[in-house]
């Protein structure tokens, strides 16, 4: 067997793999032993079969499988030998044709995509900004909001008011506006939040109990989710209505009493705190939301370095290779219209694949299992104090984050994370930022920019 490899031109090669009968006999010889011996064939006892009727039969399968193994371990051993950094996976080149029936050897040519050469550090001549997000007065006031009704009490009242909770006992109509004989029927709280239509959410305000309000379901509620919970009917059973309109009976009316901003509060949110004054509960709130904003900094910091590094370092990729690559490769059709339409993001998202996999390998980064330990168990941490939970003693925490990372999908996901945040500190470190403030909402329709 001989194994030969053109030049690489275009960031493509070409390489011929010879075989001969050598190289594959003895193997196909066993085989067909193998088969003879458990072959039934009519007019012969099992296993007394004439050869030639077997290799008739066999042999021509037996050699294409047996080649096809060699080629794969040759052309892989090879490719690893070379260290040739291939992109997707060789494919056969058209000039491939091979006579099974009358060859004993054969030449069979693979044309493999190369990587380019990418040879780079990130220095202090690298510039890119990055946006510190500040929470004003009034984004503040907001979460002061939010965390007051989430505190807050529910009491029963007489007459609704935006934002109050109705529960009703819900009916459907005829076509005369009368409750419908074995009509849908169910009781259940109509969140005024979520009433979508203007007109028919104003019906709703102003109503007292044992009142009743007649409208059409479909023009009050979009969320088919809520609407058929709402309902207590399946989501396909939605299409099945033909009589929409549904009388709404006031059985009794809730609204969330918002709690008040004082030391009780204070201590509940933030137990671990002194916090005596309303303005120091605020400056903590603020804090802890401009924390959060630092993941949306971050993410943006990373889009950037993304844009910056593909923009700076102008990889070359050997295209048509690749199009062909994705065209013979992919386990869906794909046509030429969807291949140019899609084809520059393809090349965009490999080409920075091929960055990061430098910036890995040059700053030594790696994810070890206490990495993934520590970053299941602050991911914990945080899901826990969303919904008001005590944190965890150590030893609970530790099992319950050695039981999420046993789900394989779980832990690459982690894994992935984890190195997000060892690169970002590459980034952090090594990028010369300049840091500037930004207000959330410009924050935004900055990110909506780019």
């Amino acid at each position: 067997m001989k194994i030969t490899q053109g030049k690489i031109s275009g960031l493509t090669t070409v390489v011929t793999i010879n075989i001969e009968e050598k190289d594959y006999k003895e193997k196909v010889d066993n085989t067909l032993k193998d088969y003879r011996k458990k072959a039934e064939i009519p007019g012969f006892r099992k296993g007394k079969a004439p050869m030639s009727i077997i290799e008739k039969k066999y042999k021509i399968s037996v050699l294409v499988d047996q080649v096809n193994r060699i080629l794969q371990d040759e052309l892989y051993k090879y490719i690893t030998e070379k260290k040739l950094q291939v992109l997707g996976s060789p494919i056969p080149s058209n000039e491939t044709n091979i006579d099974w029936i009358n060859s004993s050897s054969f030449e069979f040519k693979y044309d493999l995509g190369i990587a380019p050469e990418i040879n780079f550090s990130i220095t202090k001549k690298d510039k890119l900004n990055y946006y510190q997000i500040k929470a004003d007065e009034k984004l503040v006031n907001s979460y002061c909001d939010d965390i007051s009704k989430r505190y807050g009490k529910m009491s029963n009242k007489d007459i609704s008011a935006d934002g109050d909770l109705i529960f009703c006992l819900i009916s459907q109509l005829d076509n005369q506006g009368n409750i419908l004989d074995n009509g849908i029927s169910n009781q259940a709280t109509v969140s005024m939040d979520y009433i979508d239509s203007k007109s028919i959410k104003k019906k709703f305000i102003g109503i007292k109990k044992e009142e009743s309000i007649d409208v059409d379901i479909f023009k009050a509620f979009k969320n088919r989710s809520d609407l058929s919970a709402m309902l207590n009917i399946k989501n396909e059973e939605l299409d099945k209505i033909d009589l929409a309109n549904f009388r709404f009976k006031v059985i009794n009316i809730n609204t969330l009493i918002p709690a008040t901003l004082d030391q009780e509060l204070f201590k509940k949110v933030y137990p671990k705190e002194d916090l005596k004054t309303e303005k120091s509960f605020k400056s903590m709130v603020k804090k802890e939301v401009e924390d959060q904003f630092i993941h949306e900094s971050d993410r943006m910091l990373k889009n950037d370095v993304v844009t910056y590094l593909i923009d700076k370092l102008s990889l070359t990729l050997p295209d048509n290779f690749l199009k062909r690559w994705l065209m013979e490769t992919s386990e869906q059709p794909i046509t030429e219209e969807i291949l140019h339409k899609e084809y520059d993001m393809y090349s965009k998202s490999l080409k920075w694949q091929l960055i990061e996999n430098h910036i890995l390998k040059s700053y030594n980064i790696q994810v070890e299992s206490n990495d993934l330990l520590d970053h299941a168990k602050t991911l914990i941490r945080l899901q826990m104090k969303q919904y008001n939970q005590p944190e965890p003693e150590e030893k609970q925490l530790n099992d319950i984050a050695n039981n999420i990372l046993q789900n394989e999908d779980e832990k690459k996901k982690m894994h992935h994370q984890c190195l997000d945040k060892k690169t970002l500190e590459v980034y952090k470190k090594e990028f010369k930022l300049t840091k500037k403030d930004i207000s959330y909402d410009d924050f935004v329709k900055l990110a909506s920019q780019k």
